[in-house]
C-alpha cells in the first residue's frame, strides 16, 4: 500500500516523511534541550558579534581576537547542549534513511529524491521550530 502510494505521488509522500522525522526530532529536542540556557547563549553570541564589528572597525585587534575566543567557547557549550538529542535520534534517522532510499529508488524522483528530502524537512523543520518556540 506504502510503494502504490508512493509510487503515485513520491514528492507528496517525501513531504509526509520528512515531516515525520522532523518533528520527532523537534520533539526530542523539545523534551532533552535547556532551552532557557540555550537562548542564553545565542543572546550572549548576537552582543558579542555587535562588539566585534565595533572593534573590527575601530582597528582595536586585541580585543577582536579576545572576543572572537568567547564567541568560540559560546559556540562549543551550544554544540555540547545539542550532542544528546542527536546521539538519540541518529541511528533511527539512518534506518529510516535505508528504508526511503529503497522505496524510492523506481520514482520519478529515483536521482533527487535526497535533495527533495532536504529541502521538505527545511521548511518543516522551521516550521515546527516556530511552534515548539525552539531556540
Amino acid at each position: 500500500m506504502i510503494t502504490e502510494l508512493v509510487q503515485a505521488n513520491p514528492k507528496l509522500t517525501l513531504l509526509g516523511f520528512a515531516a515525520l522525522v522532523t518533528l520527532a526530532i523537534t520533539i526530542v529536542n523539545f523534551f532533552m534541550l535547556d532551552k532557557d540556557k540555550l537562548r542564553a547563549i545565542k543572546e550572549r553570541q548576537k552582543k558579542l558579534q555587535a562588539e566585534m564589528k565595533e572593534h573590527q572597525k575601530a582597528g582595536n585587534e586585541d580585543k577582536l581576537l579576545e572576543l572572537q575566543k568567547e564567541l568560540f567557547a559560546d559556540t562549543g557549550e551550544m554544540f555540547k547542549h545539542s550532542m544528546k538529542p542527536m546521539l538519540i535520534t541518529f541511528l533511527p534517522i539512518i534506518i529510516f534513511f535505508g528504508l526511503i532510499r529503497n522505496l524510492y529508488a523506481t520514482t520519478a524522483i529515483a536521482g533527487s529524491w535526497i535533495w527533495w528530502y532536504l529541502l521538505f524537512s527545511l521548511i518543516t523543520s522551521m516550521i515546527f521550530r516556530k511552534l515548539f518556540r525552539m531556540p
